[in-house]
């Protein structure tokens, strides 16, 4: 098949990297098991090929084109504010973006009305939050290790993922507020969609068949 007519996907590396391997190898897309040195990375099926990027790079490379397709998560995409299309909810990486505190903290209050400071990897989604609540803080933007940000002084609040709430607990930090439930959804550039509908059609059917008949996170 013509590289052109080919469908190209993007996978994020981490945590979402394995469940949507597994949802495509279900829809019957297996991925090239020893791709070597190749960036593009064939798969079962000929009119199919994927990349891996870091996760923040698949709606840019999806958005810019040089991706038809690519899955990433809510936090990243509402993050980004990329434009692209999301035809697809995958139904796997199921978490929350909160906003914690440490236990012992005068929740929401700050003591002599002190401006909160809070550390996150998600700027622009915890800004958002706290300007709709009329709360002004000021945000401490980190890459590293969240949770730790309070012990050290760094700020008073974080913003980020929680799934079971164990990594808080362990830090002393209680879950106040929920922002945003999080998923794995399939991205699609909006030129792409447009002239290849049939196979982004096609693929989603097929998605969503492996979907139904997967085992639900929980």
């Amino acid at each position: 098949m013509n590289s052109r007519q080919r469908l190209r996907i993007a996978l994020a590396k981490g945590r979402l990297y394995q469940p949507a391997v597994a949802c495509f190898g279900r829809a019957g897309v297996r991925l090239d098991p020893d791709p070597g040195r190749r960036l593009l990375i064939p798969s079962s099926d000929p009119a199919i090929d994927f990349l891996v990027v870091k996760p923040a790079d698949v709606a840019v490379y999806v958005e810019s084109g040089a991706a038809d397709l690519g899955v990433t998560g809510t936090d990243i995409l509402r993050e980004s504010g990329a434009d692209v299309l999301e035809p697809l909810e995958l139904g796997f990486g199921i978490c929350r973006l909160v906003v914690a505190s440490p236990a012992e903290d005068s929740w929401p209050q700050r003591p002599g009305g002190q401006t909160a400071r809070v550390a996150t990897k998600y700027p622009r989604l915890a800004w958002g939050h706290f300007a709709r609540a009329g709360r002004p803080v000021e945000i401490v933007t980190v890459n590293g290790s969240v949770e730790v940000a309070p012990l050290l002084g760094l700020a008073h609040w974080i913003v980020d993922l929680v799934d079971t709430g164990n990594t808080l607990k362990a830090n002393g930090l209680v879950e106040r507020e929920t922002i945003l439930t999080i998923g794995a959804v399939l991205v699609a550039n909006r030129a792409s969609q447009k002239l290849k509908l049939d196979q982004h059609l096609a693929l989603m059917r097929r998605l969503e068949s492996a979907e139904s008949a997967a085992p639900k996170e929980g």
